[in-house]
């Protein structure tokens, strides 16, 4: 019996016109989103090393929220617990939707990205543990930091610096990161919930079964499905689970295909594409910059305080595995994916094209952050460290992967524009309209 691995041919090759084109969509919202964190994320380090530093603590610290179901909370963790879970949720979509309707639903073409990402877990944090091995005093406990990728940061530096790499290299970086936090949020749900609260949990899933019946007969009325959520979000709040995991929860309930009902594949968005359109922006503009505004902001004390906080084994640890851990692991499990199946990269690619997405992955900033003050608890000490680990990381990781994307981008840009010059300017250029042996591709639409 044949691996279903073993049609395949080549790495990272082109894929569908429609695919393409959603996916350029994507990275066009994500350059702003990611400016946005990037923004937050000053001021927040501004403030927090101003002689107004009382004043952001004090507003990290200020409590609102009803006091059933333990929702009288922090402001830093209701960014920490409810707007992150609306990032988790649009997170939920995509990957559901790459693996159901994308082109990654064939396994051959799935196989790169799911297996780079989970080396671009494994390593890092293998590697986090043998820094931190002798540190003792719970140093272990913050393992999983180095582990993931953030969506916006590394999607808005691709899609400022590499706006002419090959869309299937933009594809395998966006599904690496979905994937990646997909592995976040079950190591959360696994390794970082103290104690659990059975009754809650369960109590969950009647709000997320009627939830899931209204979206399967695709009812869209948000003052139906708004309350469940926020019903399913509590209930598995107190149950002690971190409550980002009812946003992915929620959204793998969601049906990704259009209903026969509305008319087959030419009626319209399906409902997960119909609630990422209207939610992605929220979490990009929104949910992310916040919980960055509300968590980054750390106290440096000098250039004594920085020299400190980099020497602790925990913020070396995390910078190792951002920087070095993060790309070994996924260029490793990717030339495992190639040597297993004999594949080869598709022509045109070179691995340094791969190597910079690895590099690039490891901008680790919203989830890391989001570890880091589960292992450690919000405002101690070891938290400070590993905000100013996982920002050294991620802002190295990101220099390093400009600067190899960048070289390659002038070559695809090259590459492109002679491609421009023979297209026959119908909205879809001539490539996705011909196969490799000249014959004319059908026309997919977006």
């Amino acid at each position: 019996m044949s691996s279903p691995l073993s049609g395949m041919s080549s790495l990272f090759s082109r894929g569908s016109w429609a695919e393409t084109s959603r996916i350029t969509a994507i990275l066009r919202r994500e350059t702003v989103g990611g400016a946005l964190l990037l923004v937050a994320t000053v001021a927040a380090m501004i403030w927090a090393n101003s002689p107004w530093a009382d004043g952001y603590q004090t507003l990290r610290e200020v409590t609102v929220g009803p006091h059933v179901l333990h929702l009288d909370l922090t402001l830093a963790t209701w960014a920490a617990d409810g707007l992150l879970a609306i990032f988790f949720f649009v997170a939920g979509l995509e990957l559901k939707r790459e693996f159901v309707a994308g082109d990654l639903r064939q396994v051959r073409r799935a196989a790169v990205p799911v297996a780079a990402a989970l080396g671009g877990v494994i390593v890092p944090a293998v590697l986090y543990l043998l820094v931190t091995l002798n540190a003792g005093d719970g140093a272990g406990r913050g393992w999983a930091i180095p582990t993931a990728t953030d969506i916006a940061f590394a999607l808005a530096v691709l899609a400022v610096i590499g706006r002419h790499l090959p869309s299937a290299l933009r594809t395998f970086l966006l599904t690496l990161a979905v994937v990646d936090d997909l592995a976040a949020i079950v190591i959360i749900a696994v390794f970082y919930t103290a104690q659990l609260s059975i009754l809650p949990l369960l109590g969950a899933l009647v709000p997320l079964a009627v939830f899931a019946v209204l979206v399967q007969r695709r009812v869209r009325s948000w003052w139906l499905l708004l309350p469940l959520a926020a019903a399913t979000w509590a209930l598995v709040h107190a149950s002690g689970v971190h409550a980002t995991v009812a946003g992915v929860l929620l959204a793998f309930t969601v049906p990704v295909l259009r209903s026969e009902q509305a008319g087959g594949p030419e009626a319209g968005p399906g409902l997960a594409e119909h609630f990422e359109h209207r939610l992605r922006p929220l979490s990009a503009a929104v949910a992310v910059p916040v919980f960055a505004f509300l968590s980054a902001g750390v106290a440096l004390g000098g250039l004594s305080g920085l020299v400190t906080a980099l020497t602790d084994p925990i913020s070396v640890g995390i910078v190792a595995g951002l920087v070095v851990g993060k790309p070994v692991g996924i260029m490793a499990a990717t030339w495992l994916v190639a040597r297993f199946t004999r594949a080869h990269l598709d022509e045109g690619l070179s691995w340094v094209d791969v190597a910079g997405l690895a590099i690039l992955a490891g901008i680790g900033f919203t989830v890391s952050l989001l570890i880091g003050e589960l292992a450690f608890g919000i405002g101690s000490e070891r938290d400070d460290h590993v905000k100013v680990a996982v920002l050294v990381g991620s802002l190295t990781a990101a220099l390093l992967a400009a600067v190899i994307l960048r070289l390659r981008n002038r070559v695809y840009r090259r590459i492109s524009e002679a491609e421009a010059a023979d297209d026959d300017h119908d909205g879809i250029p001539d490539l996705y309209q011909t196969t490799p042996s000249g014959r004319e591709r059908p026309q997919d639409t977006p």
